[in-house]
């Protein structure tokens, strides 16, 4: 496949390499973490919606959904249905700190590899429940495995893949992500006319990508960076030229041993981490995590089959307007798949903002003036909302959805990577825990204004974009600190010299290039 070298004008090293076949099927089995994700984030809501779980384990809501004239906002509002989906994200937010610890000591590929375990038998538990204790302990154990996954999988990523494509490589992981929703859709929709057991395929079903990540885990390489960081120098190297397709690593390989040594100096890499010179990426990191969920994404996919009931569309085709919006977030995933590395992160970011505040403000416009509390849309108008929905999810999905994930693997340092990433996915967590926990609640009290509440986020977030963050693309993983941060007109105030001294780290390059 194409080989490149990479150098600046600054007297950078120039690293050598091939887009090697391995990097592509490694990255393309990993990202099936992104899979398991997107799956349950898709089948939650067209669960939810279906007559035999709610009978079963929600029998209040069911009677509520059948009062003839209920209020349209209101008819799903129920804390206990809420928790069903957002209780996964609680023990994502906990198993992400853990998960931070485990990929240091054991390594990315292990780490993925436990993610799989946990997620298989949560599957199993919320498949065969019979109460709705059963089923919250299911989501609870699949929580536990999306934060070992959401840890692991876009640091697999970014530090495997050369730096010429590591955007793209990167996104493998939302693009499995959009895989999973849509696939989660199509799968609600098959099923909705089973009964009663329609809802337990729909969960079970989850153990495919579970299994094809278990599987994977074992077959692929670890990446040379957590080789090398615990010390296993010579497989590490071996692994960099098996993936570089060539004996010309050195560069590279000499960059990674001296983020692997000045990261050995950090005892407590929570602490380093609220340094100074560590804010840029950690505020950086935590609020695009933060920004992603505002932007309302996770609402609409949670709850993309209720919304569409709600705006008068039946339960069949709520379901299959509900996998319209999931097959156009895939294709459009693709997008950004081919563009990010092009164009650039911010380019990507600032487009979306301007559409997806637009496409946000007609909606909540539409639903204003036309959905009453007791009333439906007419049958054009309904699509119209679904079109304007379809356009707002196409560009959060070349821009938001795989950036919010790609930004925060790339920028932090070697010594803090691990449980920098962590505190970005348990921002990512906690936020989606409490959209997913508010948004019924907020559809009931705000009505359309909730899409005017997103909205407003959107004009903020462009803004954050536009002042604060550099532009990555380009720039090798380990060289963020001199080429991104360094070099912004406001972060470079935080970037003072290195804790370590220059005798001292001399010392150690001199050691490893010996």
């Amino acid at each position: 496949m194409a080989g490149f070298a990479v150098a600046d004008g600054d007297g950078q090293p120039e690293f050598h390499g091939k887009i090697t076949l391995y990097v592509v099927i490694c990255g393309i089995i990993a990202a099936t973490g992104g899979l398991m994700f997107g799956y349950d984030i898709g089948i939650s809501g067209g669960v939810t919606s279906m007559d035999d779980f709610l009978e079963k384990f929600f029998p209040h809501v069911f009677a509520k959904k059948h009062i003839a004239k209920e209020n349209n906002y209101c008819k799903y509002d129920d804390q206990g249905l809420q928790l069903f989906t957002s209780s996964l994200y609680l023990a994502a937010i906990v198993s992400s700190l853990l998960a931070s610890r485990v990929c240091t000591k054991y390594g990315r590929k292990h780490t993925m590899l436990g993610a799989s375990l946990f997620f298989l038998v949560g599957v199993v538990i919320s498949t065969f429940a019979v109460n709705l204790a059963m089923l919250i302990l299911g989501r609870l154990l699949l929580g536990a495995g999306v934060g070992f996954a959401n840890q692991a999988v876009p640091l697999f990523l970014s530090e495997i893949a050369p730096v010429q494509i590591r955007g793209a490589l990167n996104i493998l992981f939302q693009l499995d992500i959009t895989i999973g929703i849509l696939c989660a859709n199509l799968v609600n929709y098959a099923v909705s006319d089973i009964h009663p057991w329609g809802w337990r395929l729909s969960l079970g079903l989850a153990g495919v990508p579970a299994i094809i990540l278990f599987i994977g885990s074992i077959v692929i390489t670890e990446t040379p960076t957590s080789l090398i960081e615990r010390e296993m120098l010579h497989e590490g190297k071996d692994m960099l030229k098996k993936i570089r397709g060539t004996e010309e690593v050195d560069a590279e390989y000499n960059e990674i041993v001296a983020a692997s040594e000045r990261a050995r100096q950090v005892k407590k890499p929570f602490r380093n981490l609220a340094k100074r010179s560590s804010r840029p990426p950690l505020v950086i990191g935590i609020v695009l995590q933060v920004f992603q969920q505002f932007t309302g994404i996770n609402a609409i996919m949670f709850y993309a089959p209720v919304l569409f009931q709600t705006i008068g569309f039946k339960n069949d085709a709520s379901l299959l307007s509900a996998a319209i919006t999931g097959s156009v977030n895939v294709l459009c995933t693709l997008v950004s798949n081919f563009s990010v590395d092009r164009l650039g992160r911010k380019a990507l970011l600032l487009e979306a903002c301007v559409l997806m505040f637009i496409t946000q403000t007609a909606i909540g416009s539409i639903l204003h003036v036309h959905l009453k509390a007791t009333n439906t849309l007419g049958q054009g108008t309904a699509i119209w909302v679904v079109i304007l929905v379809c356009v707002y999810v196409a560009n959060f999905a070349w821009s938001w959805g795989p950036l919010g994930w790609l930004i925060p693997s790339e920028i932090f340092p070697l010594e803090t990577r691990t449980v920098g990433f962590a505190f970005a996915v348990v921002s990512n967590m906690l936020f989606t825990f409490i959209i997913a926990q508010a948004f019924l609640s907020m559809m009931c009290h705000l009505r359309a204004g909730i899409f005017f509440f997103f909205a407003a986020w959107i004009l903020i977030m462009a803004l954050f974009v536009i002042f604060l963050l550099p532009e990555t693309k380009g720039i090798p993983i380990d060289e963020m600190g001199e080429r991104a941060w360094k070099t912004h007109w406001y972060w470079k105030r935080y970037m003072g010299d290195e804790e370590v001294s220059d005798t001292k780290m001399k010392n150690i390059e001199d050691g490893f290039q010996k």
